[in-house]
């Protein structure tokens, strides 16, 4: 009898090489007319973007140039004949603007107002902000809805009872007067902005810091301010430059005899219209420092924006 013969194990099937058109094939390279046609797409973009913004800044450069030319270039030719003419720049203009007090003083009264007023709103939505998001108080919901309500609140409406109101207490025609204004009708717009941006601060993050015992002044300085940088240095921003740049309020409700940089220069067009050598510096020194305060928070800005539109 023989023994049987020993059972050979089946032999591997080889894998098939892929096809170039199966989906596990790399990706074709491209071609390079795509390419060329994409940086040419990017290259036009770039351009349009640069023409719009030299575009934008036109008025600026024409303003810039206007205050260092004196009165008569300014009225026989554009301000585009300093690049065929630059000896007809000069420093004069600055020189008679500093030594005009009315010019001087109104833009010591612009500080004293502007800076006041932005740090009273940020200061003071800050809190409300932090008490509308994380903190439990009867009516927390309906008290906010009534903030909400003011922004719909024109500034003209109040324009009438409030001058009736500051009259009444003596602040009429003070700067104290201007600042509370500018402080009440940017506060709404602080308190709504900054509630809904501390309200996406994880709650485990706060939970975790009063565990280890920080209590809410704590917890708002050490841990809600940092996290909410970016949003106040943007809201910091826009009121800076809306009480900066405003002139209705100004008109009203400031000291007649040191007013705002936007109601000097208003003055001296009505009183002076051809003091063009005294008006072109003064506007041009106005719109510088909102500039550079934009330029100088300009990174805090774009991370707050950025921040609002993830969340």
């Amino acid at each position: 009898m023989t023994a049987p013969a020993p059972r050979t194990s089946p032999t591997p099937k080889t894998a098939r090489p892929a096809s170039p058109s199966s989906p596990t094939s790399p990706t074709s390279p491209v071609s390079p007319v795509s390419r060329i046609a994409a940086r040419a797409a990017g290259g036009a973009v770039r351009a349009l973007l640069v023409l719009a913004g030299l575009f934008w800044l036109l008025p600026t450069a024409g303003l810039l140039f206007s205050s260092f030319r004196s009165p008569s270039d300014i009225a026989g030719s554009g301000w585009w004949e300093v690049f065929a003419a630059p000896a007809q720049l000069t420093t004069e203009n600055y020189a008679r603007l500093l030594s005009n007090g009315t010019i001087t003083g109104s833009l010591l009264s612009t500080v004293l107002i502007t800076v006041p007023a932005t740090l009273l709103v940020l200061l003071l939505g800050s809190f409300a902000g932090y008490a509308f998001a994380w903190l439990e108080f009867p009516g927390r919901d309906w008290w906010f809805l009534g903030v909400v309500a003011l922004l719909v609140v024109p500034v003209q409406v109040a324009l009438v009872p409030v001058s009736k109101l500051f009259g009444a207490v003596g602040l009429f025609e003070t700067t104290l007067g201007v600042v509370l204004f500018h402080t009440a009708f940017g506060l709404p717009f602080a308190i709504f902005l900054l509630r809904n941006f501390f309200a996406e601060i994880p709650r485990e993050l706060l939970e975790a810091a009063r565990l280890d015992g920080a209590g809410e002044v704590r917890l708002f300085t050490r841990v809600v301010l940092p996290l909410g940088g970016p949003a106040i240095a943007s809201l910091g921003i826009f009121q800076f430059l809306w009480v900066w740049n405003d002139m209705l309020i100004a008109l009203i409700f400031a000291d007649s005899q040191s007013p705002p940089i936007t109601v000097a220069l208003q003055q001296q067009v009505r009183q002076f219209g051809n003091n063009v050598d005294v008006l072109a510096p003064g506007a041009f020194l106005s719109m510088v420092v909102p500039l550079a305060v934009f330029f100088a928070f300009q990174r805090q800005f774009a991370s707050g924006v950025m921040a609002g539109a993830v969340k």
